[in-house]
């Protein structure tokens, strides 16, 4: 199957840095990630077309053969414009529909001069960590309190700092006054993509730019010491960060669909 979504080819290229095994199966892969069974979308289907007659039957089926122990059901779509398929067999499946505004941009100005008191640089040891997984506990919409969510976030921290140690990338930090308020990764394989992960500002220092701020070092970084041609991220279209990301001169060229649901 060759996959022609830039946020799918940019997911798996992540999982499969991170330890994932992807399989091709022709019409479909599977994607699975052993060490980290609660990452929905690191043990999910991924279909070549939008869902047509019979395939909400079929899917069903497929992705309870791959993934039987699963508490959940995800199914990728792959394409660039943003179609799920056929209203039926969606409503079958009784999954939550996400299209996403797949971002890209080949070039990224300098970054500006920060402000006193913030110095925005990569992560390094286990305070810097310990201060991002703060940052992204402040941000997380899912239950923290719940074994399986914070075993999944705490899974997926460990994997993303083992990818800025070998090499793959960096975690940027925006520390004010010693304290991290903002942060993000980005990552390649060295095929010339490099994707961003986590773009995240502590709710106390929302508004100030640091967002802004940690998306441009990353992004003028990865370009010149990755050597990366094209920058990658995924957002939601109608969340207020896309403009964030439009102003740095990132432009909409696909959409991308993932179709989930708890089991």
């Amino acid at each position: 199957m060759n996959v022609i979504s830039l946020g799918f080819r940019t997911d798996l290229m992540m999982l499969e840095m991170s330890g994932s095994v992807v399989v091709d199966r022709s019409t479909h892969q599977v994607v699975r990630t052993p060490t980290n069974p609660g990452f929905w979308w690191g043990n999910y289907v991924l279909v070549a077309s939008p869902l047509r007659d019979g395939d909400a039957d079929h899917w069903t089926h497929e992705f309870g053969e791959y993934f039987p122990e699963a508490t959940h059901f995800s199914l990728g779509v792959d394409g660039v414009d943003g179609e799920a398929g056929d209203a039926a067999e969606l409503a079958r499946l009784g999954v939550t529909v996400e299209v996403n505004a797949v971002l890209t941009a080949e070039e990224m100005p300098a970054p500006d001069r920060t402000p006193p008191g913030v110095d925005i640089r990569p992560l390094h040891g286990d305070d810097d960590w310990a201060q991002a997984a703060r940052v992204h506990a402040a941000c997380d919409d899912g239950d923290l309190s719940d074994p399986a969510h914070r075993a999944f976030t705490e899974n997926r921290q460990a994997d993303l700092r083992r990818l800025c140690e070998g090499g793959y990338g960096a975690w940027f930090g925006a520390f004010v006054d010693g304290r991290m308020a903002a942060g993000a990764g980005i990552f390649t394989d060295g095929s010339g993509l490099a994707r961003y992960q986590n773009v995240e500002t502590h709710p106390d220092h929302r508004r100030g730019g640091l967002a802004t701020a940690v998306v441009q070092h990353a992004g003028h970084w990865a370009l010149a010491e990755l050597r990366a041609n094209t920058l990658v991220i995924v957002a939601d279209p109608d969340y207020h960060a896309v403009d964030l990301y439009r102003r740095l001169g990132f432009t909409e060229t696909e959409r991308q669909v993932q179709l989930q649901r708890g089991t």
